[in-house]
């Protein structure tokens, strides 16, 4: 009896142990998501207006002017960028993450794939170990931006993508992150990146008339690599704000968890306490009873 009671004391000790640092990181999680949600709700609007801007340019250009970003072609090479993040503790985020990237290389992209044509660049260490241990050919160049996430470095990516998709190496580069919604939201999304995805014309539509200035040729030029770097930063962003929120989440839930484990750890103390004094009661009784008779 008394090892049990000493058994029940050792796992209340480690349940309070773990409990502290799942508070702890609970804490630390929500001011790190804090800053992460205030960069990523200022980026939002900015980063999709442009990306609607340019879906309408490269949708009513003529044919006249040909753009190497926005040439579709026959898809033979594929390349998919997957963010995911550096660390674990954050529910189901990063699984979610891997599982769209290896659904969506199955359902659109099956003969690429079976034919050693689908490259993945991974930013995010987790996702760069969990697609190279399943098999899929991976780089891991990019993987490491987290550690220092700015504006440069995911550049330095979204430019290396687009220079690979001029000179032909890839035919379609596409991305799977997590956009962040709140603390306790994702919506998972693979969205294509190259080419320039256009604007569905709806029926009866009027064609938009810009106006450039500049000229047309100069105006797109320049523009076309800043936007696509500002959508795919937009996207890091979000995965940087996801992995926060789900990492809060999943550790106030491990709080939670603890507290009701605890709840029935000292239940089970108290009774094993209660048996023991009840067995030592009845020992003395008993044995005075026995020198009495």
């Amino acid at each position: 009896m008394a090892g049990q009671l000493k058994e029940v004391r050792n796992r209340i000790k480690s349940v309070q142990s773990t409990q502290q640092i799942t508070k702890a990181m609970k804490m630390v999680s929500a001011a790190k998501l804090r800053r992460a949600q205030e960069s990523i709700t200022q980026m939002r609007p900015y980063a999709q207006k442009l990306q609607e801007m340019l879906s309408n340019i490269v949708s009513n250009l003529d044919g006249s002017m040909s753009l190497k970003l926005a040439e579709e072609r026959a898809v033979e090479k594929v390349l998919f960028i997957v963010i995911t993040s550096d660390r674990g503790l954050c529910g189901g985020y990063n699984a979610n993450i891997i599982k769209l990237a290896k659904s969506t290389i199955a359902e659109k992209y099956p003969t690429q794939y079976k034919n050693g044509n689908v490259t993945v660049w991974n930013i995010g260490k987790k996702g760069f170990e969990a697609m190279t241990k399943a098999g899929y050919k991976t780089d891991a160049t990019y993987k490491d931006i987290y550690l220092n996430l700015n504006f440069e470095n995911v550049q330095a990516a979204a430019q290396a993508a687009m220079k690979a998709f001029e000179n032909k190496e890839f035919d379609a580069v596409e991305i799977v992150y997590s956009e962040f919604r709140n603390a306790a939201t994702q919506r998972f999304v693979a969205e294509a990146f190259l080419p320039i995805p256009k604007t569905p014309k709806k029926a009866g539509a009027k064609k938009s008339d810009f106006i450039f200035e500049p000229a047309k040729e100069e105006l797109i030029a320049e523009l076309m690599p800043k936007i696509l770097n500002t959508q795919l930063y937009k996207a890091v962003l979000d995965g940087n704000a996801s992995e926060h929120g789900a990492r809060m989440t999943a550790m106030d839930k491990a709080s939670e968890n603890a507290n009701e484990l605890l709840k029935s750890l000292k239940i089970s103390y108290n009774r094993a306490r209660q048996a023991a004094i009840t067995t030592e009661l009845t020992e003395i009784v008993s044995g005075a009873a026995a020198l009495q008779g």
